[in-house]
């Protein structure tokens, strides 16, 4: 008899101003679901991709969800068939985390209905090697915040070390996110190889004052330390009004507003969830100017990650 579990995985904020590559933190909202099935025949197989627009391949060797499973299967030295259907809710090159979130859906899920053989620090280590077929690198941002929920500092990848920041009970998020796309690994050509020492000063005095304000609940320092010399100047020309963007949810009481990944979305923190859905509106307002089509979600930091629906 077939055996289906049905999974939901939160959209992911990365980078996060000065923690380029180092940090990430989890999104109530929007979320990707998937379901899988157990089968006899011993086989991967992707059965079905919705809300993708035809984008995402079938090819198992290709798709981060089967390339992450095929990791986890040869760890657990068995051929056991598995059917996945993908419902992607998190589009393709939105800055979101959509890659990530397939792949840890599938080794999530998996690891919840075979009963929990592995932890979720070898979890990462799949959906890690999963995500790399998308970004072309293996990046942690955005798949150990999807898995493990919260806000997530990278300390190290050799091993890797991941370090689970508490941040404000009232921190709320609002996420614009205007309808295109850009790939990750367009955005990451734009980064400079230099950097010189005041830049660098610059970034890491400002990615530990961010730590810092989120472990004291220090709003003020949020607002001094969301700053990003290196990610967000390179890729600001890559979506349309983003300074005028920018300056509009400062105005309107922001702590800070910068870039989600490579983009195109742009987050802002904000005190209050009536702020933050002000502020949202307030981004939207200036996007439509630039894009047809602009979704804003609002959310809390999600502190829990993926859940069995």
């Amino acid at each position: 008899m077939n055996k289906s579990i049905k999974v939901s995985v939160p959209a992911t904020v990365s980078n996060v101003g000065p923690g380029f590559d180092i940090m990430g933190f989890a999104l109530n909202v929007p979320v990707e679901e998937m379901i899988l099935t157990i089968k006899q025949k011993p086989e991967i197989k992707i059965k079905k991709i919705t809300g993708d627009k035809n984008k995402l391949p079938f090819d198992i060797n290709k798709n981060t969800a089967t390339v992450a499973l095929k990791k986890m299967l040869d760890k657990l030295n068995t051929n056991i068939g598995i059917e996945l259907e993908i419902n992607k809710k998190l589009n393709s090159g939105s800055g979101l985390g959509s890659s990530a979130a397939s792949a840890v859906a599938s080794v999530f899920a998996l690891n919840e209905i075979l009963n929990k053989p592995f932890s979720k620090n070898e979890l990462l280590e799949f959906a890690l090697q999963g995500e790399a077929v998308a970004s072309g690198s293996i990046h942690a941002d955005n798949v150990a915040p999807c898995l493990f929920g919260g806000f997530i500092l990278i300390r190290d990848y050799n091993p890797i070390d991941l370090i689970k920041i508490k941040s404000p009970k009232n921190l709320f998020c609002s996420v614009l996110h205007p309808q295109f796309e850009i790939k990750t690994s367009d955005a990451r050509k734009l980064i400079k190889k230099n950097y010189t020492l005041k830049e660098l000063l610059t970034q890491t005095s400002n990615a530990a004052g961010l730590v810092t304000a989120l472990l004291k609940s220090d709003y003020e320092l949020i607002k001094r330390s969301l700053n990003d010399v290196v990610a967000e100047p390179a890729r600001a020309k890559l979506i349309p009004g983003f300074y005028e963007i920018k300056n509009r949810a400062l105005e309107n009481g922001a702590l800070g507003c910068s870039i989600s990944g490579s983009g195109p979305s742009i987050f802002a923190f904000s005190k209050s969830l009536d702020e933050a859905i002000n502020i949202g509106n307030e981004m939207k307002k200036v996007s439509s100017r630039y894009t047809k089509k602009n979704i804003i979600y609002v959310s809390s930091i999600n502190n829990d990650g993926p859940q069995v629906i």
